[in-house]
């Protein structure tokens, strides 16, 4: 196929038949996934900082594939709030805003507030027993200070929940919002215990089978509560005066 300007005069090309989705665009879905996968847990893990910088190249080389691909893997993780992408500067890991992180938060606790309570009420053994595995790796990873394991599996506790109502449209919702809490989490984290949400976590659990939806829904929305709690979301004090004049005063 050439560049060559098309003649208008030309008679028309017999249409061609409609090309039907091969291996090559397979194989290009799956490679751009993968890209967005790891990226996404190299945030959620705390491996990858709000505001570094995503270049193209680089991650074409580490992933072996076209600056194509990565450009679209970049694209749908702006459009997830995780990335921003700047003319002429390139992808940076998003930094958000501390409205946006107070949002965040809020939609959360209206989301799983409802999830847990619906939950409760339907529950089965099978699927407490399956929490109770996945407690006892949380609280694995936990004891052996895996932080990158821990991190995942505390934020992952939510998105199983959402699967165990059998609505995958809410399980990518609540991921996507676990998401873009975790990096919340790395720009404005202070103290928060990886053993104390654990321990919520169990609480949970324990609500949960028994049935009692309103416990369960209590802890919940205390658990998000405590999260957004130890998250320094005031903003810096910005005026000179105030910010050098107690260190003036001491002797």
């Amino acid at each position: 196929m050439t560049d060559a300007p098309l003649d208008l005069l030309a008679p028309a090309a017999p249409a061609r038949p409609q090309r039907r989705p091969g291996r090559a665009d397979a194989a290009a879905g799956n490679a751009t996934e993968r890209i967005v996968t790891a990226i996404t847990a190299a945030i959620v893990e705390r491996r990858l900082m709000p505001g570094t910088k995503l270049a193209e190249q680089k991650i074409a080389d580490i992933f072996q594939v076209s600056r194509t691909l990565v450009r679209q893997a970049l694209n749908q993780l702006s459009r997830d709030k995780l990335v921003t992408l700047e003319p002429a500067r390139g992808a940076f890991v998003a930094q958000p805003s501390v409205q946006e992180a107070r949002q965040v938060f809020e939609v959360r606790q209206m989301i799983e507030s409802a999830m847990i309570k619906r939950l409760a009420a339907s529950i089965t053994p099978a699927q407490v027993a399956e929490l109770r595995e996945h407690l006892k790796a949380e609280q694995a990873a936990v004891q052996r200070t895996d932080v990158p394991g821990r991190t995942h599996l505390l934020a992952d506790f939510h998105v199983v929940l959402a699967r165990m109502l059998g609505n995958e449209v809410l399980a990518e919702m609540l991921r996507d919002l676990v998401s873009r809490s975790s990096l919340i989490s790395l720009m404005y984290q202070s103290s928060l215990s990886a053993e104390q949400s654990q321990a919520e976590h169990v609480a949970i659990v324990d609500a949960l089978e028994r049935g009692d939806a309103r416990a369960a829904t209590k802890l919940m929305l205390e658990h998000l509560d405590s999260v957004e709690r130890n998250l320094r979301l005031h903003p810096r004090v910005d005026d000179l005066a105030t910010a050098l004049r107690p260190l003036a005063t001491n002797p």
